[in-house]
C-alpha cells in the first residue's frame, strides 16, 4: 500500500510503520527466506504498490500464485483481524485486482513471449546450452561471422544452419577467424536440439518481446504487472535464469541512463534467484554483477528472491540495499553458519538478537531493512507484513484465458512468423552451391566422357591406319611381287621373243644361207664335177651357211 507516496510494507509490533522510500526503490533489494515464510505475500504487496505508484513490474511466477494479482482478494475472518491490526481501513485498504498482462515462454498460461538468438547474444546462449570455454569462444566466433556475412540468427533453425555451414567450410574462415574445429561444432550442434527439445525452437523466433511493452500503465495509471508463467519453465534452470538475465541486460542497454529518480521506472522481481547463480562461469557472474550494479542509473530496480542470502554471490549482494528477511531454518552447522552470515549482513538493532530473531520468525514476520533518504541502510526491525489487496491464491483457467486474451499485446505476440534469415539464405546458398557442384560434376562428365570417346575414336583410327598401313604394305607387296612377276614375265616374254626372233632370223638366215650356199655349191661343184659335182656342191654349200647362220645366231 502506499501511506504518503511511500511504500508501506510492514509495521513492527508496536505499531509503527515501515516503508520502503520508492526514490531508494531503484537501489535493489532481497527478500529471503525458507519455504512457507510469506515471501510469496511480501513479493505481492510489494508489486502492489509500485503498481500504485504507477511503475511497471515484472515478476516471475514459481508457483501458479502470483497471478492472483489480477483479481481482488477475498473477505476472511483472517483477513479482517490482520486489517483491524494494522489499522488499513483508515488507510484507504480495499479488495482489488491490479492491471497485469500474463506471459509464458511455452506460449500455454500467457501470451507467448520470443526473442531472437542475436539478441540472446553469444554469452548467455552459451549459458543455456551449457557450452564448456572452447565451444563458448567458438560460439561467438559463429555470431561474428553471422554479424560479417549480414544473416539474421533468429531462430534455433538458424543456428543450427550456421553451425553447419561453417563446420563445412571451417578451412575457409580459419584465416580470419582461427582454427574452428569440427568435433567442437558438432558437440554444439547435439546441444542446440537437446535446447529445442526442452522448448526452445518455441522460445526463440519473432515476433521478438519489445522491451518498452513491459513499461506500460494500465487503467487508472496504475503500472502494468508483467507476470511470466514459469511453473514449467522452471523445470529448465538454465532457461529460466538465462531468460531472466538476458530481460535485465536488455533493459539496461535498451533504457537512457537517467540517475535517481523520484520513483523508478520499473522493478524487477527475481524469484528462486539461485538458479541465476549456479554453475556460473566467472565471466558470467562478472556480467551479472555489472549489469545489477549499472541498470539501478537507468531507474530499474531488481530484488532478488531465494530461500537464502548465501545464494548470491558476494558482489552481488553487497548491492542490494532494501532487505526483507523471512524466517531462517538451521539444523546443521553449515546452515548455522549461513544464518550468522544473514544476521551480520543486517545494521545491528540493540533491542534484539538478530540470529535468534531470524530463526524464531513466524510466517508473514521479517526482519526488515531499507535505504533511508542519503542511501544509509537502517537498523534491523522485526516486522510484520502487510495483506495483500489482491486474491492471494491463483486463478481458473477461465480467468487466465480472459486475461490473456483480453490483453492489448495479444495480437501483437499471439502468431509467430518465420522471417527470411540466415537458414532460408544458407539453404538458398546450399542450393545454388548444389547446383554449382551438379554443374561442374556434370560438366566433369561430359569432359571425361568426351576425352574417352576422344580416346576410343583415337584408338580406333589408329586400328584403321594401322589396318590401312597393313593393308597398303600388302597391297604395296603384292604389287611388288605382281610387279616381279610382271618383269619376269615381260622378261620371259621377251626372251621368249627374243627367243622367237633369233630362231626365226636363223630359221630365215639358214634358210637363205643354205640357199646361197646350195647355189655357190652347185656353181663351184658343177665346174669341176658336171652334173654330180653340181649337186655335191649345193647340198655342201648349204650346210656350211646354215652353220655359219648358226654360229652367227647361237643364244648367249
Amino acid at each position: 500500500m502506499l501511506n504518503n507516496n511511500l511504500i508501506w510494507v510492514a509495521n513492527t509490533k508496536e505499531g509503527e510503520n515501515i516503508h520502503l522510500l520508492p526514490k531508494m526503490a531503484n537501489r535493489h533489494g532481497l527478500v529471503a527466506g525458507a519455504t512457507g515464510t510469506g515471501k510469496t505475500v511480501t513479493l505481492k504487496v510489494l508489486a502492489e504498490s509500485f503498481s500504485d505508484m504507477g511503475v511497471p513490474v515484472f515478476m516471475a511466477d514459481v508457483k501458479g500464485d502470483i497471478a492472483g494479482l489480477m483479481c481482488a482478494g477475498e473477505d476472511s475472518e483472517n483477513m479482517r483481524e490482520r486489517i483491524a491490526r494494522f489499522g488499513l481501513a483508515d488507510a484507504g485498504f480495499s479488495y482489488h485486482g491490479y492491471p497485469v498482462t500474463l506471459f509464458d515462454i511455452y506460449g500455454k498460461k500467457g501470451i507467448q513471449l520470443r526473442t531472437t538468438i542475436s539478441e540472446m547474444g553469444p554469452v548467455l546462449l552459451s549459458r543455456i546450452l551449457q557450452l564448456n570455454d572452447l565451444q563458448s569462444d567458438i560460439m561467438s566466433i559463429v555470431f561474428k561471422i553471422a554479424d560479417d556475412n549480414g544473416l539474421l540468427l533468429i531462430d534455433t533453425k538458424d543456428l543450427k544452419a550456421i553451425l553447419a555451414y561453417v563446420a563445412e567450410h571451417n578451412k575457409d574462415f580459419a584465416m580470419d577467424y582461427g582454427n574452428i574445429s569440427k568435433a567442437s561444432i558438432a558437440a554444439m550442434q547435439r546441444a542446440v536440439v537437446a535446447l529445442e527439445i526442452a522448448g526452445g525452437d518455441i522460445f526463440f523466433g519473432e515476433p521478438a518481446l519489445n522491451i518498452h511493452d513491459f513499461l506500460a500503465v494500465g487503467a487508472g495509471g496504475r503500472g502494468m504487472i508483467n507476470i511470466l508463467d514459469s511453473e514449467s519453465l522452471i523445470n529448465n534452470g538454465k532457461l529460466y535464469s538465462t531468460f531472466l538475465l538476458w530481460l535485465l541486460s536488455e533493459l539496461f542497454e535498451m533504457l537512457p541512463e537517467v540517475g535517481d529518480l523520484e520513483k523508478p521506472k520499473m522493478v524487477f522481481f527475481f524469484d528462486e534467484a539461485h538458479l541465476l547463480f549456479s554453475d556460473a562461469s566467472p565471466a558470467l557472474l562478472d556480467k551479472i554483477e555489472q549489469v545489477v550494479k549499472l541498470i539501478r542509473s537507468k531507474g530499474v530496480g531488481v530484488y532478488f528472491c531465494t530461500q537464502n542470502p548465501s545464494d548470491i554471490p558476494g558482489g552481488v549482494l553487497a548491492q542490494l540495499g532494501n532487505k526483507i528477511q523471512h524466517a531462517l531454518r538451521a539444523y546443521t552447522p553449515a546452515e548455522q553458519k549461513a544464518v550468522r552470515a544473514a544476521a551480520q549482513s543486517f545494521r545491528e538493532n540493540p533491542a534484539f538478537d538478530t540470529y535468534e530473531t531470524l530463526m524464531s520468525l513466524g510466517t508473514g514476520e521479517a526482519i526488515t531493512s531499507f535505504l533511508d533518504e542519503k542511501g544509509i541502510p537502517g537498523v534491523a526491525q522485526v516486522s510484520y507484513i502487510l495483506p495483500p489487496q489482491s486474491r492471494m491464491g491463483s486463478i481458473s483457467d477461465a480467468e487466465r484465458d480472459a486475461g490473456i486474451k483480453g490483453s492489448l499485446l495479444y495480437s501483437k505476440y499471439a502468431e509467430s512468423h518465420d522471417p527470411d534469415s540466415a537458414y532460408e539464405f544458407l539453404m538458398r546458398l546450399g542450393m545454388e552451391e548444389q547446383e554449382a557442384r551438379e554443374k561442374a560434376e556434370q560438366e566433369a562428365a561430359e569432359a571425361k566422357e568426351r576425352e574417352k570417346q576422344e580416346k576410343l575414336e583415337a584408338k580406333e583410327r589408329e586400328k584403321q591406319e594401322k589396318l590401312e598401313a597393313k593393308e597398303r604394305e600388302r597391297a604395296e607387296k603384292e604389287a611388288a611381287k605382281a610387279q616381279e612377276k610382271a618383269e619376269k614375265e615381260a622378261e620371259k616374254a621377251k626372251q621368249k621373243v627374243e627367243n622367237e626372233r633369233k630362231k626365226a632370223a636363223k630359221t630365215i638366215g639358214s634358210s637363205v644361207t643354205g640357199t646361197i650356199g646350195r647355189e655357190v655349191g652347185k656353181t663351184v661343184g658343177g665346174a669341176f664335177g658336171g652334173k654330180f659335182g653340181k649337186t655335191l656342191g649345193g647340198n655342201l654349200g648349204a650346210s656350211l651357211g646354215r652353220g655359219l647362220m648358226s654360229t652367227l645366231f647361237r643364244s648367249k
